[in-house]
């Protein structure tokens, strides 16, 4: 046994504090024999498209609309300025999503152009108050007034004291008069991280990085589904050369470039050390609840193209997939062993229809790719088979206050332990501003389920890279804040066991909580 000094003052306690008048201290004792083992990808994210953590967040893309993609109007974000008479500088300029970082690092930026033009174009980065320049490149562009052809350029910048910065392109107008000049698929990127080609924003990554994370769930929730059935996540068009995805209208009210598509999530899982978790669209868009999932033979050129993505994930080269994945840069298959069946079919009229739609897809994916571990998306046993197939697991979503979150300690202690369970979601609900509180109460409910790992197998906090949740997001060259949401979370990630020990105590739990691992020698309790 190990015992541990007298603690106090810790656990749930500040949730508590009005109803406490003097904190009494506690005694623990940690066995160092048995124990069940704990999973070894407890903690990860899910990647869910909301508030712009993906075009204007971690994707290092900074011009909004650059592939003149948006919707309302079609040239969102850019302006076209013409001086008079058609002389000097004529060119326009893009705010990138509410400003540009600009760091101080090398940037890079490329364009497509259509026209007869010899002349020089220039692009600069100027900040949208004073004017003050903080790089700029001069190129002279191949053009021709036939075709489209693509140009690129690299510059040195100095940081910028904030967000406040325009990206600006020029042309001069004397050359260009009388002309006419078209544009196409314009980028900047300035570092990314680890200097991955099309990759993430260095600054978020690098926060994501430091919670020490397991597995990243992609493409996300909500945004895999849709609005419709033709309104899904694709995966094949978000591969391929970036000018050739025509991006889609996204369920959070604005348009998703797929610049952040298929590829780029493996490689994100790849750089962060993550282990990646597909989700897969399996009839049931948002717009289902006011009609009817589908279902029988309308699910078949689904299931086909489920098989088809990942034969590009997993095929070899002699696959017409495979052979596809290695033609735009990716020679070995990539490390994909978790695959879920839609989500949350639980809600908004696809429970009913979901044993059948479920069964469907797992047969589908196990006959052709029986090493993969294959997760439902609810834990609902009303909408799932009722005999759930030997080694797939559910998913399990969580958003509640912070008293809840508390009373859901205890949640997974007496559950069936022949399913492992995933909590897809969960968080102290939006209320404002991220708060002690509510923090503590999401601690609260990590150490019931790491209490419980040998049945809980993995937990993501949702949203990630949304304000106020886990990271905010601003425009400004540190680009991120960690929140105390943040801080619980790197807590528990980077301080965890292999083995989950018993405690005896002279106190019951509350207000106090508590969890005791151990790997190796180490022993510890959180």
């Amino acid at each position: 046994m190990v015992a541990l000094s007298t603690l106090s003052g810790i656990g749930a306690l500040p949730l508590l504090l009005p109803l406490i008048h003097q904190a009494q201290g506690i005694s623990l004792t940690v066995s160092t024999e048995g124990g069940n083992s704990s999973s070894p990808l407890l903690y990860g994210f899910i990647f869910e498209d909301i508030n712009h953590p993906g075009d204007g967040g971690i994707y290092g893309e900074m011009l909004q609309n650059n592939g003149l993609q948006g919707t309302s109007p079609n040239l969102t974000a850019w302006r076209l300025d013409v001086s008079k008479n058609a002389s000097g500088a004529v060119g326009f300029t893009n705010e990138g999503y509410w400003g540009i970082p600009v760091d101080g690092s090398e940037f890079q930026s490329s364009f497509w152009i259509k026209g007869d033009y010899s002349g020089n174009i220039t692009i600069r980065l100027v900040s949208n108050y004073t004017g003050t320049e903080y790089g700029s490149a001069t190129l002279t562009p191949s053009s021709n007034a036939d075709n489209f052809t693509q140009n690129s350029v690299k510059f040195d910048t100095t940081k910028a004291p904030d967000g406040n910065v325009l990206y600006e392109l020029t042309v001069d107008g004397g050359t260009a008069a009388g002309s006419s000049l078209y544009f196409g698929y314009l980028t900047l990127f300035g570092q990314t991280y680890k200097s991955r080609e099309n990759g993430p924003n260095p600054q978020l990554a690098n926060v994501l990085d430091s919670v020490q994370g397991s597995f990243l769930r992609f493409p996300g929730g909500n945004n895999l589904e849709g609005n419709s059935p033709t309104g899904r996540w694709k995966w094949n068009e978000t591969i391929g050369p970036l000018e050739d995805r025509p991006g889609r209208e996204g369920t959070w009210g604005y348009y998703n470039t797929d610049g952040l598509g298929l590829a780029e999530y493996f490689y994100w899982c790849e750089d962060l050390g993550l282990a990646p978790v597909l989700g897969v669209w399996d009839g049931f868009a948002l717009d289902s609840g006011g009609g009817t999932p589908l279902t029988g033979d309308a699910l078949t050129p689904y299931v086909d193209d489920v098989l088809k993505e990942l034969g590009y994930i997993l095929g070899s080269t002699s696959t017409t997939y495979g052979a596809l994945r290695a033609a735009s840069g990716q020679e070995e298959p990539w490390n994909l062993t978790m695959v879920e069946i839609g989500n949350e079919d639980h809600l908004g009229g696809g429970c009913n229809s979901y044993a059948e739609r479920f069964t469907t897809f797992y047969d589908a994916i196990h006959a052709a790719y029986p090493e993969l571990t294959l997760i439902a998306s609810t834990s609902d046993t009303d909408c799932l088979p009722h005999n759930m197939p030997v080694g797939s697991w559910v998913d399990y979503h969580d958003y509640n206050n912070a008293d809840g979150m508390v009373d859901q300690f205890d949640y997974f202690d007496n559950f069936n332990r022949s399913v492992p369970i995933f909590i897809g979601e969960y968080s102290r609900g939006t209320i404002g501003w991220p708060n002690m509180q509510g923090s503590v109460s999401e601690a609260v409910f990590m150490i019931g389920f790491e209490r419980n790992s040998d049945l809980v197998k993995m937990a993501a906090y949702a949203p990630v890279l949304q304000l106020p949740d886990l990271i905010g997001l601003t425009q400004s060259p540190e680009m991120a804040f960690a929140t105390t949401s943040y801080d619980v979370q790197q807590m528990f990630s980077t301080n965890r066991g292999d083995t989950i020990r018993e405690v005896s105590s002279d106190s019951a739990f509350g207000p106090v909580y508590w969890v005791a691992s151990s790997a190796g020698s180490r022993y510890q309790v959180n």
